[in-house]
């Protein structure tokens, strides 16, 4: 019996929260003395990739009914695979919209948001943000079937290499009742959920004409960019750059705000980052009580003296 876990890719590599969540997998069975089985689907990334962190078989389900992700199709084709008591998700948009379907379809108990790997597997024992992520607790989970999600971020990428296996299968599932007809990409843009460095701001910026400075910073560090929600809502930024409470949630290793005051809201889809750094010029601004490090300073002003050093050591 293995701890299932369904992996993610895209453009021929698993994506950092699939190896997050093999990771995360890997800690489960080594309490529960079993192994890792990843699940892909209509995956072209190498297994190797998964082998590295703990996976023990990769299976590759080849459907022609799954090439478009359908979460009730998906759920009930990764509940098909679970031989044991676990499966583990990432809490992305993906994972979130199928694991209640698996839930469903094995009975299962349904942890959502696990932050931490178990101190016990039997019974289930770990944290989970809660109270849109301003909270956390310790749960138990009970039941025959545990499915969890795991938090982006929360769980660091460990180099586990083991002797791996791989084969691809049918699931044997139809279509199912809803399904993805069309698709947009955001070209060679970072993804936010995926990136360990994030520069953000805020209406302090003024204008969208002002944000040339904060995608020089972000591309000299190799960063995502994101936004506040005043600036998605007033078109300043695209939607797709909006982090918060009503927006993307994310976890990144540095998190640079700039001309953002740090609303509650806001704070609720950044504060799990490892390290926050704030530059505002109202130092009365609520996010500094959360920052890491701040600057008390005119955005205009420090973000070119920022970048001109940080182009000074790169070129030393």
């Amino acid at each position: 019996m293995s701890v299932v876990v369904y992996v993610e890719s895209a453009k021929g590599k698993y994506k950092k929260s699939a190896l997050e969540a093999v990771t995360y997998a890997k800690k489960v069975a080594d309490l529960s003395g079993t192994d890792v089985k990843a699940v892909a689907i209509h995956s072209d990334a190498p297994a190797e990739e998964l082998y590295a962190v703990g996976a023990n078989k990769v299976i590759n389900l080849t459907d022609d009914s799954l090439k478009s992700i359908s979460p009730d199709a998906y759920g009930k084709a990764l509940a098909a695979q679970i031989d044991g008591e676990f499966i583990v998700l990432t809490h992305t948009n993906d994972g979130q919209a199928i694991a209640p379907f698996i839930a469903v379809e094995k009975d299962a108990t349904l942890v959502t948001n696990v932050i931490t790997a178990p101190s016990s597997v039997s019974p289930f024992v770990a944290k989970r943000k809660a109270f849109s992520g301003k909270g956390i607790m310790t749960f138990e989970a009970q039941g025959a079937v545990k499915v969890i999600t795991v938090l982006q971020g929360a769980i660091n990428v460990e180099e586990n290499a083991v002797g791996g296996s791989a084969e691809a299968a049918s699931s044997g599932v139809s279509a199912g009742v809803v399904s993805v007809t069309g698709e947009e990409t955001a070209g060679d843009v970072l993804d936010l959920k995926e990136a360990d460095l994030v520069v953000s701001a805020g209406r302090g910026m003024k204008g969208p004409e002002n944000w040339g400075m904060i995608e020089e910073l972000a591309k000299l560090i190799g960063a995502a960019t994101a936004c506040s929600k005043p600036c998605a809502d007033i078109g300043w930024r695209p939607h797709s750059e909006h982090v918060g409470q009503t927006g993307k949630a994310i976890s990144p290793k540095l998190y640079i705000a700039v001309g953002i005051s740090g609303a509650i809201q806001h704070l609720a889809g950044v504060g799990s980052s490892d390290v926050i750094v704030v530059i505002n010029s109202d130092p009365e601004a609520p996010f500094f009580k959360s920052a890491d490090y701040g600057i008390v300073g005119d955005a205009f002003e420090v973000v070119p003296k920022l970048i001109e050093e940080i182009k000074k050591l790169k070129n030393a």
